[in-house]
């Protein structure tokens, strides 16, 4: 059986926003909120990228049974792994048994901010797991130094801890990063029904892991209206290849999405107000082998995507 998540869209919705959609996520059923960790949006028309770890604070204080997972923190260039483990343990304290820490190599969009240099993924997915490393070992609450290949810390103690340590998610959407899922993580975190991505993630340790997978939609009360506001606000779903972890503005999007057309967006994006449309799309995740997915609603109307999921899809699926 699948659990339904929401995704809480960071790109899209002020932080105040983003807690009232984790407030009403709970309220008609979605068993999780996965939220994104981003500096920039991907495109300009999305507007908006508030700081995560705030807004986490906030939805600690607003729910009271959804669980919520970073979709997906990078804890390598942006933020030391130090910092972001003390950000964790702290979410995880606020949220007593339903925190998870969901990580990633990231985006240059969000990582080139302080001037660095912008690693090979082999390199970044040797950092993510030197992170990991560095963030289980201040879990224990111990001083602790790390001397490594990337990272650096000295004599550090993180003092205010969850009685258990969340589990870590490590996201991935090819092998070698799925074998590292399987290798390092307590659970795997993708975007797309790639059954062979979850082969890979339980022959290198995932066999019982959770899998969790995001999927975008745009509900609306027709499906031309649908599209247009996924062409408009997500036009980056029509961007394929590596480009996604490569561009490092969001103008560059712009461009790259200067030819994705509404009929393109569409066959990513299941849009509109067929049921069986969401549920197909929903299903082909299942059949995958993901046990969590997160739904994404593209566009401002979260509130009759809402209605169209507490009436229409949610029953189908618990």
């Amino acid at each position: 059986m699948v659990e339904l998540g929401y995704k809480l869209s960071s790109e899209e919705h002020a932080p105040d926003i983003l807690i009232a959609n984790a407030r009403r996520a709970e309220e008609v059923g979605f068993r999780f909120g996965m939220i994104s960790d981003h500096y920039h949006p991907w495109v300009d028309a999305q507007g908006q990228s508030p700081f995560v770890w705030s807004v986490i604070g906030g939805i600690s204080q607003a729910t009271s049974r959804l669980s919520v997972v970073t979709g997906v923190t990078c804890p390598t260039v942006r933020i030391h792994p130090a910092i972001i483990a003390q950000a964790a343990a702290t979410s995880a304290a606020l949220l007593p048994g339903r925190f998870m820490l969901g990580v990633g190599t990231g985006e240059n969009l969000n990582e080139h901010i302080l001037g660095t240099v912008w690693p090979s993924a082999a390199v970044r997915r040797e950092m993510l797991e030197e992170a990991i490393q560095v963030i289980r070992s201040l879990w224990k609450g111990e001083d602790t130094s790390h001397r490594g290949c990337h990272y650096t810390v000295e004599n550090a103690r993180i003092y205010t801890l969850p009685k258990r340590p969340p589990p870590i998610f490590v996201a991935a959407s090819g092998e070698k990063a799925a074998e590292l899922a399987g290798r390092a993580g307590d659970g795997l975190v993708a975007t797309g029904p790639n059954k062979e991505l979850i082969q890979t993630f339980e022959q290198n340790g995932g066999t019982g892991k959770p899998r969790y997978a995001e999927l975008t939609v745009c509900w609306a009360a027709d499906e031309a209206s649908a599209k247009k506001t996924a062409k408009e606000i997500w036009p980056n779903a029509g961007i394929g290849g590596e480009l996604s972890q490569e561009l490092p503005l969001p103008r560059h999007f712009e461009q790259a999405a200067e030819t994705v057309r509404e009929e393109d967006i569409a066959r990513s994006i299941p849009c509109g107000p067929d049921p069986e449309k969401h549920r197909a799309a929903i299903q082909k995740y299942v059949d995958a082998g993901f046990d969590h997915v997160a739904i994404h609603q593209v566009g401002p109307d979260q509130d009759g995507f809402f209605r169209f999921y507490e009436k229409e899809i949610l029953p189908s699926f618990t």
